[in-house]
């Protein structure tokens, strides 16, 4: 999609900060970070969500998956850290390009859900 803003990343159109980058996917410092370290790690490819994932996209989730903990102890995250992929509207995605945010390197963070 030309114009998905994580695609015109990927492509050098717009800077990130990157972290991380391989054949498949690319890290990068989300730009309005809500702890010490906050990080998105995408697919290169486009995928529009985990709504529409396929099986033929099984490398690169379990590449984006596997990479994660490493990124995320490099980054500061040395004692734990959240992954969160929000898919469409009600789980609140916003930008339509699957991206896991990696959010750590701080104080406890508060829990996701409570009973």
């Amino acid at each position: 999609m030309s114009d998905c803003l994580f695609c015109r990343i990927v492509r050098g159109e717009i800077p990130a900060t990157k972290v991380y980058e391989d054949e498949l996917v690319l890290a990068f410092k989300d730009i309005r970070p809500v702890a010490p370290v906050h990080l998105l790690v995408i697919p290169k490819r486009h995928i529009e969500s985990l709504v529409t994932a396929t099986s033929d996209d099984a490398e690169v989730l379990g590449r984006m998956f596997s990479v994660i903990g490493k990124i995320a102890a490099e980054q500061g995250a040395t004692d734990g850290f959240r992954t969160i992929v929000n898919s469409g509207r009600v789980g609140g995605q916003e930008v339509y390009h699957l991206h896991a945010h990696v959010i750590g390197g701080g104080a406890q963070l508060p829990a996701m859900i409570k009973y």
